[in-house]
């Protein structure tokens, strides 16, 4: 049996409410996980009628108005622009509860948040980091770009071999509770790049960003982009779409 995953796309929405779901489902699972658990069931093992079921994982697409987000374990001299500046200019600020530092999000940029119990798949968050940059690679690799790792850093880099010529396309960043996750990865796709200069992007100097517009010279369809890159995300994880 295949871990089933149920698909969300919501197009634009603010940041916090967005967190807020997450949580709930997040927590939704966990809730299930401690029921199964005390119920003596484990594994693929079932319950229906007690509504012991297998708990349903979750993937969320999603675009978000400007704000930028500062990790658990970022640096709050990482944001360069005035509080007052920010305000000013609409771009919204939270410190949160994942790991890294600080980022930003914005249209044209493909958020993802895999809400996944990683006991169905592997327990083992560097790999779930892995594959998440994994399957960003690929889908640049669709579009023609060589996109790699940087070793010790999180994220996914055209010409990563090139010192300050690297240049990040996407940043990630999870939070894992009992082997749930939640938050995720952003993908530059269309973003306005002038944003990140309001930053130190995830607090590494001297390495700048790029998005998949950029790259090619022309607005990319980021419907497109997310076929692809759910495509590359089952195929590598295994699991099956819940269709409603």
């Amino acid at each position: 049996m295949k871990p089933h995953v149920r698909f969300h796309s919501w197009g634009r929405r603010a940041f916090e409410p967005v967190w807020r779901e997450q949580e709930a489902m997040m927590k939704a699972i966990i809730d299930q996980k401690i029921r199964r658990r005390n119920a003596g069931l484990e594994g693929w093992s079932e319950d229906p009628a007690n509504g012991l079921s297998i708990p349903e994982n979750h993937l969320i697409f999603v675009e978000h108005s400007h704000v930028l987000t500062l990790g658990k374990s970022g640096d709050k001299a990482n944001v360069i622009a005035s509080p007052e500046w920010l305000k000013e200019q609409g771009v919204e600020y939270y410190p949160i509860n994942r790991g890294g530092d600080i980022t930003y999000h914005g249209p044209g940029q493909l958020v993802g948040y895999p809400i996944l119990d990683l006991e169905q798949f592997f327990t083992d968050i560097g790999k779930y980091m892995r594959c998440l940059e994994e399957a960003i690679i690929r889908t640049c690799s669709d579009y023609g770009l060589n996109a790699s790792r940087i070793e010790g850093l999180t994220g996914v880099w055209l010409d990563a071999e090139n010192g300050a010529q690297a240049r990040k396309i996407a940043a990630l960043g999870v939070k894992c509770s009992r082997w749930v996750t939640m938050h995720g990865f952003a993908f530059n796709v269309n973003t306005d790049l002038e944003f990140f200069e309001l930053i130190i992007p995830c607090g590494i100097q001297g390495r700048g960003v790029t998005s998949l517009a950029k790259e090619l010279g022309y607005e990319v369809d980021i419907l497109d982009v997310e076929q692809k890159l759910k495509d590359h995300l089952q195929m590598i994880f295994g699991w099956e779409w819940v269709e409603d």
